[in-house]
Parts: C-alpha cells; sequence; structure tokens
C-alpha cells in the first residue's frame, strides 16, 4: 500500500518544517497571524448560497470550527475525519504502522492530509447535492468549488501552526470559534428585529430589569458557562505523580505527572466528527431515496439513528425524549472512551512509549530495578485506567454540558477551555526552555 499511496504525497503541497529550533516570539507570530486568518476567511461568504439555507449542523458547529455560509463551513470536519478513519484503520491492524519510526510517522501525516483533502471536496459536495447548502440555480458547483478551497485553506492552517506556531489549529480554531461564541451571546448589545431585548444573554437581563420583569432564566447559559470552565479547570489540574530519580546525578529527583484527563480532549472532538459525518450520511442517502440512517427536514433529522445521535441542547429533552437522551449519552461517552484508548496509542504516549522515553533519559522510579521492562510494568498500572476514565469523565462532561445549553455549546466550552490550558502550558515551557536553554537538553529536546 505505501507503495501506491507514497508516490501521492510528493504531489501535494507542503508546508515546509523549520530547519532550526523556531523563537518563542516567531512562534506566538505565526500562531497569531494564522488565527488573524482565520477569522478574515470566516467572513468571506459563499457566492451562489440560497437566502434560505438552514445550518443542519448547527449543535456541532462549536466543535467544528466553522462558519456556516462563508468558505470555511466545513471547518476542521474533514481533517477530523481523516483521522478518525485512520486512527481505526491503524489501531485495528488493517494498515501496519509503527508510529515511533520516522517514516511511518510521516507516513501517517502524509496519508491523513491526503485523506483530508478528499473528505473536503466529498462533504462539500454532499452538502451541497442533497440540498444542506442549497445552492441558486446554476451555481451548484461553483459552491462546490469555493466549499473545497476554504477546507483546503484550513488544511494548510493547520499545517502551518502545528510546524510553525503553538499547539495545533485544530485546537486554536475551536477555541477562536467557541470564544467569539461567548462573548457575542453573553454581551451582544443589538436588538433582533421583531425583538425589544438586546440578543446578548446579560444586556438582555439587564433590559429585563428595566422593563420591571426580571428575567433570571436569561443568565442561566452564562452560568452554565462558568460552571463548566471550573470544572474543567480542576479536572486539568488532575494527576497521579510518579516519583522519578535521575540515574547519572546522586540525589537529583523529580516526579512524572499523569494527567487524568490524559488523552486531553481529543476524544471529544473525534467524537463529535464521528456524529457529524451521521448526519451528512442521513441527508447523503435520503437524497439517493434510502434513508436508512433516518430523515431530515429542513435540515433536521426528525427520525431514525440520525435523530437518536443528534446532540440534545436543552434540559427539557429529558423530560420529552429521555430514552433518546439516554441512548446518546452512552453512545457518546463509550465513543470518547474508545477515541481515547485509540489516541493514547497512536500519539506515543502508551506505557510501552513513556518507559522507552524515560528510560533513555536515564531516569529510573525509586526503590525499583532501573530497566525498561520493569518500568513499563509500573506504567501499565497507570496509564490504561486512567485513560479509560479520562475519556469517560470529558465523555459525560461535554454531554451533560450540553444539556445546559452553555453558550458555544457544553462541549464548545469544554475543548475550549482544555485546549486554552494545554497551550498556556506549552507557551510557559517554550519560554522557561528559551530563558533557561540547558532546560531544553534535559527535557530530550535538540531543535
Amino acid at each position: 500500500m505505501k507503495e501506491i499511496i507514497q508516490p501521492i504525497f510528493s504531489l501535494l503541497p507542503q508546508v515546509k518544517s523549520p530547519t532550526y529550533r523556531v523563537p518563542f516570539k516567531e512562534k506566538i507570530k505565526w500562531t497569531g497571524v494564522i488565527l488573524i486568518l482565520y477569522f478574515v476567511l470566516g467572513l468571506v461568504a459563499l457566492f451562489g448560497l440560497s437566502s434560505g439555507a438552514v445550518d443542519q449542523f448547527a449543535n456541532l458547529r462549536a466543535v467544528m470550527a466553522g462558519n456556516f455560509g462563508s468558505i470555511i463551513t466545513l471547518g476542521i470536519g474533514p481533517i477530523v475525519s481523516a483521522s478518525i478513519i485512520l486512527q481505526l484503520l491503524v489501531g485495528g491492524k488493517i494498515i501496519n504502522l509503527d508510529l515511533s519510526k520516522p517514516e511511518d510517522k510521516a507516513f501517517f501525516q502524509g496519508t491523513q492530509k491526503l485523506l483530508a483533502i478528499i473528505f473536503t471536496l466529498f462533504e462539500g459536495s454532499v452538502l451541497v447535492l442533497t440540498g444542506a447548502l442549497p445552492a441558486t440555480p446554476g451555481f451548484q458547483w461553483l459552491l462546490i468549488l469555493q466549499i473545497t478551497i476554504g477546507g483546503i485553506l484550513i488544511i494548510f492552517l493547520d499545517e502551518v501552526v502545528s510546524k510553525w506556531g503553538f499547539g495545533s489549529g485544530v485546537g486554536l480554531f475551536i477555541a477562536a470559534g467557541v470564544a467569539e461564541q461567548i462573548v457575542v451571546g453573553s454581551l451582544n448589545p443589538l436588538v433582533p428585529a421583531g425583538s425589544q431585548a438586546p440578543a446578548g444573554a446579560i444586556p438582555g437581563f439587564i433590559y429585563s430589569l428595566t422593563v420591571g420583569q426580571p428575567g433570571f432564566y436569561l443568565l442561566l447559559p452564562v452560568i452554565a458557562t462558568i460552571v463548566v470552565f471550573l470544572i474543567v479547570v480542576y479536572a486539568e489540574s488532575m494527576r497521579v505523580e510518579i516519583p522519578l530519580s535521575y540515574g547519572g546525578v546522586k540525589g537529583a529527583r523529580g516526579k512524572y505527572p499523569l494527567k487524568f484527563i490524559y488523552a486531553s480532549n481529543m476524544p471529544v472532538i473525534l467524537t463529535s466528527a464521528l456524529l457529524l459525518n451521521v448526519q451528512l450520511f442521513a441527508a447523503m442517502f435520503q437524497k439517493l431515496g434510502f434513508p436508512i440512517l433516518g430523515t431530515v427536514t429542513n435540515g433536521k433529522a426528525i427520525n431514525g439513528l440520525a435523530y437518536i445521535l443528534s446532540p440534545p441542547n436543552s434540559i427539557g429533552i429529558l423530560f420529552t425524549d429521555p430514552l433518546r437522551v439516554l441512548i446518546y449519552g452512552v453512545v457518546f461517552i463509550a465513543a470518547c472512551i474508545l477515541f481515547a484508548i485509540l489516541w493514547v496509542e497512536l500519539s506515543g504516549i502508551g506505557p510501552k512509549q513513556v518507559s522507552k522515553q524515560l528510560h533513555g533519559m536515564g531516569m529510573q522510579i525509586p526503590g525499583h530495578r532501573s530497566s525498561r521492562a520493569h518500568f513499563e510494568k509500573i506504567l501499565k498500572r497507570y496509564i490504561p485506567a486512567i485513560t479509560v476514565l479520562g475519556g469517560a469523565f470529558v465523555g459525560l462532561l461535554a454531554f451533560g454540558a450540553d444539556l445546559t445549553g452553555a453558550l458555544g455549546g457544553g462541549t464548545g466550552v469544554l475543548l475550549t477551555v482544555g485546549i486554552v490550558y494545554k497551550l498556556y502550558e506549552e507557551i510557559a515551557q517554550e519560554q522557561l526552555m528559551d530563558m533557561h536553554p540547558m532546560l531544553r537538553n534535559f527535557l530530550g529536546d535538540s531543535k
């Protein structure tokens, strides 16, 4: 398979990898520039889109970091869809890759980019041809072209951030989109047509006080957002610390932290993308005359699997359709656990890879034999357990937060807090290593 696919990689445009260690200020610059470009692309409207278009994926819009009606309508959907396919293929040993080897890792990344471009064309075509993005007569193919160009631009913007900036473009775009929704949803002072109260929750509440009809319910989304924020920050600080000593220096001791949310928030991103694809295929099969996944009307699933797996975004659904909420919750949490396990293995943070890294740095656990096999045995007591528990926790929290109707979507708030927290840690570590270059060699970063 490698021999067939690998020659195609040379035909794909690539973002050049840095040949030197990118300084802290340059990383900040590139991250800021890409963020501005992302917002600019979100303002470029699709030419030929019908004025009656309805956002079928509004509930997942924050997670997919797309701006409906713009050329980046697809957001990071194609990137994450490609990642899901590859994770399942590699995790199921259908494609045999050892991601600890540079050549296999390069093949994985190249294949993911190729798949992401294919998914961009596929998802854009399905949205337009099924009527989820209705085009004015004669503009269908032009609309597909615009969406495809926007999707490919997002793929390369993500690559720039990954190579030249902080974190990843996927995380950066999610955080930017959710932050925008939270600010607009809470502080928007504009009054919608046909209403007398401002659209923002806080200005709307203040207006209700001035007319003598206190609308405390208007603040519930703001309160829910704050509660989700505090829970995630607390969960991010939870960790198991394994004591370490440095074999080459007597008395040198430290701790290796294993975070409770060990697989980060990637399981939620991947699960949300999987649910988006269920909605997408439901619309496609319905257009072909085989509504095997359910019926979609006015951009919303009304029955079948697509309806059951539509994210519930109101606490009232618990009372009107509790069975659907239960099934959705179980599927969502189970998928988060599965993707957490796959992500840990494929991203090189499993027991085998971590033990190899720590042992290679000359680390050992006080009171235990200094061998890689023994290191791996001890890590296997902790990493698989916290991977499952952490995956279940973020799944449960995202599911519960969506029910509260938090601003930016409960899942979006969960992802944003985790992304910003991780970005802060990465920036702080990079700044520290710029100030103390010897730390870079100690931590195994030779660039």
